[in-house]
């Protein structure tokens, strides 16, 4: 997801996606801690995805303000 794709959405779409995707990182390393996953990079991309998204909301935030 880019950082042009996240200024489409509504702020509460947003939102739910952030929290699906911090339960999928929760997951991803619960799964990579018990037995490496096959793609370890996937936990790296899902961290960048979360940091857009929480980056996106703050700057719509800070604009409202």
């Amino acid at each position: 997801m880019k950082t042009k794709n996240l200024s489409s959405y509504t702020t509460e779409e947003i939102k739910a996606q952030l929290e699906e995707k911090q339960g999928l990182l929760k997951r991803m390393k619960f799964d990579h801690a018990i037995s490496p996953i096959e793609n370890p990079s996937k936990i790296r991309m899902a961290r960048k995805e979360i940091a857009r998204m929480l980056t996106e909301l703050k700057s719509r935030s800070l604009s409202k303000a």
